[in-house]
């Protein structure tokens, strides 16, 4: 996932983080230079779509424009973490 819009200064790599653990996903997020997150998850299909849709509505300080999703190959085992800028 690719998250537009105000989710960088506001707490989202945290609250997203918070939110994979609540939905029992694996994976990671990290600040992308130009101003967006992206995300990678695994999980089953009904906790994945839950965590996608918690990310559409962000936390309270964030502004959430849109998200783009795409499949991927790439499984995801253990901790969700948070990875530096990319």
């Amino acid at each position: 996932m690719i998250v537009h819009g105000r989710v960088q200064g506001v707490g989202f790599r945290d609250w997203t983080q918070r939110m994979a653990q609540s939905h029992g996903v694996s994976g990671w997020c990290r600040n992308r230079r130009d101003q967006t997150v992206e995300i990678s998850v695994s999980g089953n299909r009904e906790a994945v779509e839950a965590f996608r849709d918690e990310v559409e509505n962000g936390p309270s300080m964030a502004k959430v424009e849109r998200v783009e999703a795409s499949e991927s190959e790439e499984r995801h085992s253990g901790a969700f973490e948070i990875r530096p800028t990319a």
